[in-house]
């Protein structure tokens, strides 16, 4: 197959899937998100496959989904601007009801998959990484949920890996945090060297690799779909709909953010949205800024 917004290639029975927006931090189009389901699907199909990696080309894995996107009637798909309430809930509805059955394609193929965590990972990003079967943290990785600040979803899956302490530390202020806190809070397996990213997770793989393909398929299965029938599942379904709650509730904080990218710009929007919780806690921007002359 040929893709237009990653990369992928198979060397050594194990596949690598590289999300290839680099100019956009590996932003999430719709685009993009298909063709990660495609690619899995190839690697999966592929006999001589044995495990899937999943990392980010450039600075990030993935900056979450592209706050920059427009429908073709040149609005931002969030912003509720030109929509009836029906269509705006509608629009909601269907995208978060979604969600499901992408983790759910995850966990029922019969290839793990590793996130190579590479630098930033955040909104939808941060979903895909906890999603995995497995991730290793580059020491440059950064964690965070920052869309909460914008009216909008945690995930089930945090509370569920982590413990709903930590969940709710991190949820509930959409703070970024480093790969050791990822790691301290058991989000990660392992956390290492920047330049040494990309060899361990190879390394583990070719180690996967090494077992008989059907003690993998059916390890991971065990896994995977006993934490869905154990309640995960039913969990998720739950989000989905608390989360087309959630991004229908327009109010007014929400609405001057909006506002501030009709007539500045994306960069005014995050100013706007961000500014009130610098400096974070950890993480690139966690030093305070410099005070302007």
């Amino acid at each position: 197959m040929s893709y237009q917004d990653l990369q992928f290639n198979v060397e050594d029975k194990v596949a690598t899937i590289a999300l290839n927006r680099p100019d956009r931090m590996n932003a999430l189009s719709r685009n993009l998100e298909a063709e990660i389901h495609r690619a899995l699907d190839e690697a999966d199909g592929d006999r001589k496959v044995r495990a899937i990696i999943l990392t980010g080309n450039g600075p990030a894995f993935c900056a979450g989904y592209d706050q920059a996107a427009v429908s073709a009637s040149g609005v931002r798909n969030s912003d509720p601007q030109g929509k009836t309430h029906a269509e705006y809930i509608e629009h909601w509805q269907r995208h978060d009801g979604s969600r499901v059955g992408n983790w759910s394609h995850m966990w029922s193929l019969g290839k793990p998959v590793i996130a190579a965590v590479n630098g930033w990972a955040m909104g939808g990003g941060f979903w895909y990484q906890l999603a995995a079967d497995i991730t290793i943290a580059s020491e440059r990785a950064v964690f965070a949920q920052p869309e909460v600040r914008h009216v909008s979803n945690s995930t089930f899956l945090f509370t569920a890996l982590c413990g709903w302490k930590a969940a709710n530390r991190w949820a509930l202020t959409g703070d970024h945090f480093d790969a050791q806190e990822a790691l301290r809070i058991g989000m990660v397996n392992e956390v290492v060297p920047h330049d040494e990213l990309m060899p361990r997770a190879r390394a583990l793989a070719k180690r996967i690799a090494l077992v008989p393909e059907p003690s993998v398929r059916i390890n991971k299965a065990i896994a995977m779909l006993g934490i869905q029938a154990s309640g995960m599942h039913s969990a998720l379904l739950l989000e989905g709909a608390l989360s087309a709650l959630v991004h229908s509730s327009h109010n007014e904080d929400r609405e001057r953010l909006f506002e501030a990218q009709r007539s500045k710009g994306l960069k005014a929007y995050l100013e706007l949205r961000d500014g009130p919780f610098q400096p974070e806690p950890m993480g690139p921007r966690s030093k305070p800024r410099a005070s302007k002359a």
